[in-house]
């Protein structure tokens, strides 16, 4: 069933639903939208994904570098748009550092509708055809296990409509979380500020 955008109420619900959970991890000095990790599973499993340019990989074969991961859908016209811009801004932060120290992964929550072609047109869209930037598909039971390892599901509305997740999720090289985020509040430089203090050595 072909994805919609869900009605701007129910997206507010989802948001203040996203803030209050995350904000259950949030500590004294921590910045608006960036909370402390409460989930120590490995969320780099050894699972099959495939990338924007139809190359194959594992999740697991990321470790070795801090992994900087959201999740969107390319139907999406409002939600994921904000998300993928704000990581665009993140990637321009890292500059050379994206790629050779740092991976970002955007992965799809509607694997059924979003094909490699589909995955490559959004990233070149919205500006984030970027080296060390992913796009990831996959068999949709292997999409729902890795939103498993973060505690999260692909779920839609009794319409058929995607539900959003604005969350996302610094992991450190070995695949476990180190920082979670309200991806629509967090400001860019919050993320690429925890990304050197809790995650790149040099």
């Amino acid at each position: 069933m072909r994805s919609r955008i869900l009605p701007d109420a129910l997206s507010a619900l989802l948001l203040a639903i996203a803030l209050s959970v995350l904000a259950s991890g949030c500590a004294p000095g921590d910045a608006p939208g960036s909370y402390q990790a409460s989930n120590t599973a490995d969320c780099l499993p050894d699972l099959p994904m495939t990338d924007q340019n139809g190359r194959a990989l594992s999740l697991a074969s990321l470790k070795g570098k801090p992994v900087l991961i959201d999740f969107i859908y390319t139907t999406c016209t409002s939600t994921c748009p904000l998300q993928t811009a704000k990581m665009a801004k993140v990637a321009r932060l890292l500059g050379p550092q994206l790629g050779s120290q740092v991976v970002i992964v955007s992965l799809t929550l509607d694997p059924e509708t979003d094909s490699v072609a589909k995955l490559h047109d959004y990233a070149e869209r919205y500006g984030a055809d970027r080296r060390g930037w992913l796009f990831l598909t996959g068999q949709p039971r292997t999409v729902d296990e890795v939103l498993a390892r973060f505690r999260l599901r692909r779920e839609r509305s009794p319409d058929g409509q995607v539900m959003h997740v604005a969350a996302a999720f610094l992991l450190g090289v070995d695949g476990r979380q180190i920082r979670q985020y309200n991806s629509l509040a967090v400001a860019p430089n919050t993320v690429v500020d925890d990304l050197h203090e809790f995650a790149l050595t040099g």
